[in-house]
């Protein structure tokens, strides 16, 4: 990690919860000895572009262990009603001195640093970009009409024009058309995130249940960056094995 500059300062933040309704006391779960959030904390201390990582947390058992590896740990309340709102008050907490934010997913072991950097150095460089993801090219024909998988349709500047759970393009078919996973990352302009969550949720966002819609809905700009990686979640107890296994194939 790099030390803050007078112009542009980047928190990554890695909001971590007990209460997940698949999967209680998830960021502790131990995956190949260490909890899963350690997992998390510790890629991004590769990341060259971040100038400090914090854990958000509304639960004082994620907290200990945060603390007993580490990292910085910020208290946020246990009534937000999106990960969005609980990086906002994260941002918050830490007082002016970061003029961006990088929401890392607190439950991806398998994060890229370098993907993490991307997303900080393009809202660093462009300083009227307001929010910055990614997404990869999908491989698994099944994906394209998976609603749990979200697709991402691009302008031709490579910002978002629509998130779906739909197949979009409409036609799954079309040879022609690559299809895009919508990766859970996110970047933002600490102004930007204020405005955000100062927003109702909107009719879109309710419809399709992504939060990125609020923000086009309300003309905002969502850079995509294109990644060929990927970065598998643990969403249930039984993704933990597998990606227990891709672990040891990295560190073998």
């Amino acid at each position: 990690m790099t030390g803050a500059t007078t112009q542009n300062a980047v928190i990554g933040i890695i909001p971590a919860r007990w209460a997940s309704t698949r999967f209680p006391g998830k960021p502790l779960h131990p995956i190949a000895g260490k909890p899963l959030l350690q997992h998390v904390w510790e890629r991004c201390q590769d990341c060259s572009r971040l100038d400090a990582v914090v854990v958000a947390t509304d639960d004082p058992r994620i907290a200990d262990a945060a603390d007993s590896f580490g990292a910085r740990v910020t208290m946020t309340s246990a009534d937000h009603p999106s990960g969005t709102d609980r990086i906002a008050e994260a941002a918050r907490n830490l007082g002016g001195g970061f003029t961006h934010a990088v929401n890392i997913q607190g439950d991806e072991p398998l994060i890229d640093p370098a993907l993490v950097d991307r997303l900080a150095a393009a809202l660093t460089d462009d300083p009227a970009l307001p929010f910055v993801t990614a997404a990869n090219p999908v491989t698994d024909p099944a994906d394209i009409t998976d609603p749990n998988v979200v697709k991402v349709v691009l302008r031709a500047d490579g910002d978002a024009l629509y998130f779906s759970r739909s197949a979009i393009p409409a036609n799954p078919d079309a040879r022609s058309h690559t299809f895009y996973r919508h990766m859970g990352i996110y970047g933002y302009r600490c102004d930007f995130l204020e405005q955000f969550v100062s927003w109702p949720p909107s009719p879109l966002e309710q419809t399709e249940r992504l939060e990125q819609l609020r923000a086009l809905e309300n003309g905002a700009r969502i850079r995509v960056l294109i990644t060929t990686g990927t970065s598998i979640g643990v969403d249930t107890p039984e993704h933990v094995a597998m990606v227990e296994k891709l672990l040891r194939a990295q560190s073998a």
